[in-house]
């Protein structure tokens, strides 16, 4: 799990150790080159699940993910 939540506050696992910010201050979006959701910290991009992305909006977080719809013709979407 990349990212843990304590009393409103964010702890993400990051390449060395583990950046910390109050959730408010935190906006998840979507990559939709990857169709993951993510928050950048720092300049880094950090992948998260969409539990991640839902307990963190829950905590506070800004939700800016956005819906990203399939273009191929066979697509159940």
């Amino acid at each position: 799990m990349t990212v843990r939540i304590e009393n409103q506050t964010c702890f993400f696992t990051v390449e060395h150790g583990e950046e910390i910010r109050l959730c408010p201050d935190v906006t998840i979006i979507t990559d939709g080159a990857k169709a993951m959701s993510a928050v950048d910290i720092n300049g880094q991009r950090i992948y998260i699940t969409e539990a991640e992305a839902d307990a963190l909006t829950v905590a506070g977080a800004v939700d800016g993910r956005r819906h990203l719809k399939a273009t191929d013709s066979d697509s159940v979407i």
